[in-house]
């Protein structure tokens, strides 16, 4: 199954996976309506680390990784999480906001949306993109949709 990966060393730290993500999710067809002047919920994140053994800093986009065993869906007490064709997504309808599910997740890849609902990357599976909007959006190409042995 193709997943995101981040070539860690390649990421510039701009943020424009969140802007796209958010921008592929929300619906709209126009960048600037969907974003302008509103709070932005992407479903990646960029983290800034220490860089090991050297000093500074270093920025890494965290998503989903889609999990073979995962353990937000055994955590979520609504069922509102699921697995079909290996990508786990969220059902908005059943998930009434416990956090367990961020809890649980080794990653830190699900958060609430402005509802206080979950959501995480769901490969822009529901919004037609083909590419995750991440990944076309990413000027560096350190985020990468491909399939790699486990």
């Amino acid at each position: 199954m193709k997943r995101v990966y981040v070539n860690e060393e390649w990421c510039l730290g701009c943020r424009l996976c969140e802007y796209n993500c958010a921008f592929a999710n929300s619906g709209l067809t126009d960048m600037v309506e969907a974003l302008r002047g509103k709070p932005v919920f992407p479903r990646i994140h960029v983290e800034t680390v220490s860089a090991e053994g050297k000093e500074g800093q270093r920025t890494i986009p965290i998503s989903c990784r889609h999990c073979t065993d995962p353990m937000c869906i055994k955590s979520c007490i609504a069922g509102a999480i699921s697995r079909v064709n290996g990508v786990v997504s969220i059902d908005k309808n059943k998930c009434v906001g416990c956090f367990t599910c961020m809890l649980v997740c080794p990653y830190g890849a699900l958060a609430p949306d402005g509802d206080g609902v979950m959501q995480k990357c769901e490969l822009c599976v529901k919004n037609a993109c083909g590419t995750p909007a991440c990944v076309a959006g990413c000027p560096n190409r350190a985020i990468v949709f491909e399939e790699r042995g486990d």
